[in-house]
């Protein structure tokens, strides 16, 4: 395979993850109000196949050394992609199915808070980024970052899995479900503070530079 065809290929890899998760969404708002089991299957197979490609673009970008520029800045776009398209749609379904069970709300209102904090914390990132970039910072994620991307992928497809699967091939557990969910949230905390803490000197510049400016 040439280089060319192995840098189409990672290309690929990486910009087919938006329309997986598109098609990901579309089947589950139907799901939730026609469940029927082969759309089930579709649909969760969309989101798999979706966040696998999360996994192997990168693999394959260091195994064929085609590690690009535009890769390294779209592939958390595409990300950010399915992060807005599967968490709030996942709030969606755990309301529908709640039917004013404690237990259910109460799973439905913490999946709401962690994709509150989840995309406040990527907003909050890319502002960081972007002051950092000033001043020529290192835009790399750190490993909290990639730890928060590791369990968020899984996390989400054992979440629609807990919600949406036929009775009769349930196997997920709600207690290791949420469990997954609260994880990725202490996660996600611990990242937005490490971050901001790699980037206060930074910020601190920033502010420095624009009080001098105003003087």
């Amino acid at each position: 395979m040439s280089r060319h065809l192995k840098l189409a290929f990672v290309t690929f890899l990486t910009v087919v993850r938006l329309p997986l998760v598109l098609l990901f969404f579309v089947g589950a708002i139907v799901h939730a109000h026609k469940p029927i089991d082969w759309l089930f299957w579709c649909t969760f197979a969309a989101l798999v196949l979706s966040a696998l490609t999360d996994l192997f673009d990168g693999y394959y970008a260091r195994k064929f050394k085609v590690v690009t520029q535009f890769g390294a800045h779209v592939d958390p776009l595409m990300d950010k992609f399915f992060y807005l398209a599967s968490m709030p749609l996942l709030v969606y379904v755990m309301a529908i199915h709640a039917k004013g069970e404690t237990t259910s709300l109460a799973n439905a209102t913490a999946m709401l808070v962690l994709t509150l904090v989840f995309l406040a914390r990527d907003q909050w990132v890319t502002f960081l980024r972007s002051i950092g970039a000033i001043y020529q910072a290192s835009g790399k994620a750190n490993w909290s970052g990639k730890l928060r991307t590791a369990l968020n992928f899984p996390m989400i497809c054992v979440v629609y899995y807990h919600e949406e699967a036929p009775d009769a091939l349930q196997f997920v557990p709600g207690w290791f479900a949420y469990a997954f969910v609260l994880l990725t949230l202490v996660i996600t905390v611990l990242s937005l503070f490490i971050y901001t803490r790699n980037y206060w000197p930074y910020l601190l510049k920033a502010v420095s530079v624009e009080d001098s400016k105003g003087e």
